[in-house]
């Protein structure tokens, strides 16, 4: 199925070239031969041009025609000497422009890689996300994800079983991250069961048979491989210390529902609400990085154990609760928040079937109704892309 994808990655090309990263399977060459059907193309993931890149980076200029005004240079990461052929060319020609795509940032900083010293902006390719599906097949999603090859997949498990075996298989054996691949399969079973959790390494550790350090390490690769992404606690709080541990997310939702060996997901289910924040969470993430937003997407919990789900900057403040009722404990950590006066909305996102607003002024928002305000920019403001 065609889907049409709502980053912008024309407007930053009006001014600059352009990194376009995401983790395998988001749709990043798709995209692009759409929008550039006619652009010049360098794929290293066919041998043929691998090897001829690696053996001669300068063929990119010498076969550069002074009609081409674009070319893409797909997992750039897989070739990292290759940027200082482009930063040769864009010195050169103002008027030139590249598109690199990469599912990892890691190799790139590893190989001394300046990104081009700002003559590249920087945009982030996540899986699917709501207006892209119309809002609908919410729960297909809970189970399945929303990477396209797998949310219309015939067979999603076994698919799924297929692309975790592939980004240990590409990202981490094939690019020597890690020094045991074994290692590192135990250590992502455990990391799946953390998802949406603090981090505590030392459990993690003992758990996987593995020393904190290496697994401090192993997390910081799921991060740079953009298959993880760590939520750092909101801690501009003074009537409540802030705890300062950070929280772990998977990309997806059926990654991690994999990894947990999670089954059907009914409504009403700890699986179901514990899925329902993941989404809420990943399409905060998403917006935030397809408006270009420097906002903090963060989390609160206080040292006497008020927790309020996600934070946005000091501007919204987000409970998450798959209840069909949500009642005045459900919103003890919000009122805690909001003592500290610093937020200017406060939103319980709900399975209740209409909108409401308590007394001293949550929002209590059904999850659809609160996905169609988030990306018609009424939750956070939409910011321009540049």
């Amino acid at each position: 199925m065609k889907y049409n994808r709502i980053i912008n990655v024309l407007a930053p090309l009006k001014e600059r070239s352009l990194f376009l990263l995401g983790p395998r399977q988001t749709g990043k060459t798709t995209l692009l031969q759409e929008l550039f059907p006619s652009a010049t193309v360098y794929d290293l993931l066919q041998a043929n041009q691998f090897q001829e890149l690696s053996a001669d980076p300068t063929l990119i200029r010498q076969r550069l025609k002074s009609s081409d005004t674009l070319v893409v240079i797909d997992e750039v990461q897989k070739l990292p000497i290759l940027l200082d052929e482009v930063h040769s060319l864009l010195q050169r020609n103002s008027a030139l422009r590249f598109v690199l795509t990469g599912s990892s940032a890691r190799k790139l900083r590893r190989g001394g890689v300046n990104l081009l010293a700002g003559r590249a902006r920087i945009r982030y390719l996540h899986p699917l996300v709501s207006p892209e599906l119309n809002y609908d097949r919410l729960l297909e999603r809970l189970e399945r994800g929303g990477l396209p090859f797998i949310i219309d997949s015939s067979s999603p498990r076994e698919d799924l079983q297929t692309y975790c075996g592939t980004y240990l298989q590409e990202e981490i054996r094939a690019e020597s991250l890690v020094r045991s691949i074994e290692n590192f399969s135990r250590f992502l079973l455990v990391a799946g069961l953390t998802n949406g959790t603090q981090l505590n390494y030392e459990n993690v550790a003992r758990d996987a048979g593995l020393a904190a350090r290496t697994v401090r390490e192993y997390y910081q690769i799921l991060c740079d491989t953009l298959v993880g992404h760590i939520v750092e606690p909101f801690g501009a709080t003074t009537r409540r210390k802030a705890v300062g541990i950070p929280k772990f997310y998977l990309f997806d939702l059926g990654v991690a529902n994999f990894l947990t060996k999670t089954g059907e997901i009914q409504k009403g289910s700890k699986s179901y609400g514990d899925a329902i924040e993941h989404l809420v969470f990943l399409e905060l993430k998403a917006f935030l990085d397809y408006q270009a937003s420097d906002l903090p997407l963060s989390y609160w919990r206080s040292t006497t154990k008020f927790e309020v789900d996600f934070t946005i900057g000091d501007t919204v403040a987000i409970e998450v609760k798959a209840k069909s009722r949500v009642t005045d404990p459900d919103l003890k950590g919000l009122r805690a928040l909001n003592e500290e006066g610093i937020f200017k909305r406060l939103i319980c996102v709900s399975d209740e079937t209409s909108s409401r607003t308590t007394d001293d002024g949550i929002e209590i928002i059904p999850i659809q109704e609160f996905l169609r305000a988030l990306w018609t920019g009424q939750v956070v403001k939409n910011s321009s892309q540049s």
